[in-house]
Formats: structure tokens, C-alpha cells, sequence
């Protein structure tokens, strides 16, 4: 028996199907969304290093800075060094913070490396890197800021110098205090990745816009993008919920 709602259904699946044979099977297209992958992850890895390795320095040097610069007991040439990286650590925080990170990477690529032969993934992950490490740098400084002022006297105490302190005491509380918010500026750098394409380089988001330009249907390469990262994203949240909840049993 004729049934049109079947025949509509079978019509519908078989324009996707074709569609789908079109944008990801024929010419092997599939390539630029795996390939733009990889590319995407590596940055955002190299990045994320750089981030936390960045966020860290600028972080002990902000918090040591508004801790000591009242004592008295500090000498004037420590108080004029810390005084001069504090300042460098505030115009990087200002400039970063305070500009998209879209205008960051044209200006390293066109600007910094315009007469250098340079990997351009290395130059995302530098550009990345720097962004995120201003973001890390004050939520790992509202972290130390938030530990009590009696546990650098109980590492004091116990014989341990400045850094040491921080080191051993300070900073595995406040990583526990500002993991969670670490882990959003991760997410959120591995989504800001997705500007890579404005220096021609073939990450998961222009791979998906490369798609599109041969096949001239939009639809299926950008749902297949936003789909994976998506799915990255989750696994993300998974793993730094898991971690969160490792370190909290580790309190008891």
C-alpha cells in the first residue's frame, strides 16, 4: 500500500546518505576533519604547557610582590627587582587580557615572525600559550592569595626558605582550590584553537571549512566539527572532575 510518510522518511534518508557520501567519503574528504584534529590537539597540548609553565612565574611573582612589598625586613634591591618584574608581569596581563586572542596570533605570524620561516603550529601553540598563560597566572594567584598567611610560617618553621614554601605547601592547596577553574580555562582554550585558520593552517575547524568549500553544503562538515568538540570537550570535563574528586578523597 502506497504510505507517503514512508516514502517522505525513505526520500529524506536517502538525500542524507548521499550527502554524507558527498562530504566525508568522496575524495577521502574525511582526511581534513582527522588530520585537522590532530593538529588541533597538538596545539592545545603544547599550549596548555606553556600556559601553566607561564601562568606559574607570573603567578609567584604577582603574589610575592603584594605579600613582601610592606615588609620591612626585605633589602632595597629586592624590593626594586621584584618591583620591576611585578610591573613587566602587569603590562603582560594588561596587554593579553585585554586584546582578542585572534589579533594575538595575526601579529605574532605577520607582525613578530613576518621574515621568518616558521612551522605555523608552532606559532599557535606560542600565541595560545601565552594567551592562556595569563589567564592561569591570576587564577593560580587568587589561589595563593586565598591560602592562610600561617602556612608560610608553618614552612617557616619547619626550616623551609621561600620557595620551598611555595612549592611544597602553598601550591598543592591552591591547585586543589583552583582546579576547577583550571579546567574551564583549558576547555576554553581548546575552543580558541578554532582561530587557527586566520594564518592558513589546517585545524579541525578549517578542516571542516575546506569541506564545505568543495561540496558547497555547510551543514553536515560543521555539525561533524562542532560534534567532535564537543565530544572532547566532555571527556575533558570528565577527567578534570575525576582528578577533582581524587584530590578531595586525598583531604581525608
Amino acid at each position: 500500500m502506497y504510505n507517503p510518510v514512508l516514502l517522505d522518511m525513505a526520500s529524506t534518508l536517502q538525500n542524507y546518505k548521499e550527502r554524507f557520501i558527498l562530504n566525508f567519503i568522496s575524495d577521502d574528504r574525511w582526511k581534513y576533519l582527522v588530520n585537522g584534529f590532530f593538529t588541533t590537539i597538538k596545539i592545545a597540548f603544547f599550549a596548555v604547557i606553556i600556559g601553566i609553565v607561564l601562568g606559574f612565574f607570573v603567578s609567584i611573582v604577582r603574589s610575592t610582590y603584594e605579600m613582601n612589598r610592606n615588609d620591612r625586613s626585605k633589602g632595597k634591591v629586592y624590593k626594586v627587582i621584584m618591583g620591576i618584574l611585578n610591573f613587566i608581569c602587569r603590562a603582560y596581563l594588561s596587554i593579553i587580557r585585554g586584546t582578542p586572542v585572534v589579533v594575538q596570533l595575526l601579529i605574532i605570524y605577520f607582525v613578530i615572525f613576518q621574515s621568518v620561516s616558521i612551522d605555523k603550529v608552532l606559532v599557535a601553540v606560542i600565541a595560545f600559550g601565552v594567551n592562556s598563560g595569563a589567564y592561569v597566572a591570576e587564577i593560580f594567584r587568587s589561589g595563593i592569595m586565598s591560602i592562610d598567611k600561617g602556612q608560610f610560617e608553618a614552612g617557616r618553621s619547619l626550616g623551609f626558605n621561600y620557595f620551598e614554601t611555595m612549592v611544597y605547601i602553598i601550591m598543592p592547596q591552591a591547585f586543589k582550590n583552583v582546579l576547577p577553574a583550571l579546567g574551564n580555562e583549558l576547555i576554553t582554550l581548546l575552543k580558541e584553537t578554532s582561530v587557527s585558520g586566520y594564518i592558513a593552517l589546517e585545524d579541525l575547524t578549517k578542516g571542516g571549512d575546506i569541506i564545505r568549500s568543495r561540496t558547497y553544503d555547510p551543514f553536515m562538515p560543521l555539525i561533524a566539527v562542532a560534534i567532535i568538540y564537543w565530544v572532547v570537550v566532555v571527556i575533558m570535563t570528565f577527567l578534570v572532575g575525576k582528578l577533582e574528586r581524587r584530590l578531595r578523597n586525598s583531604d581525608h
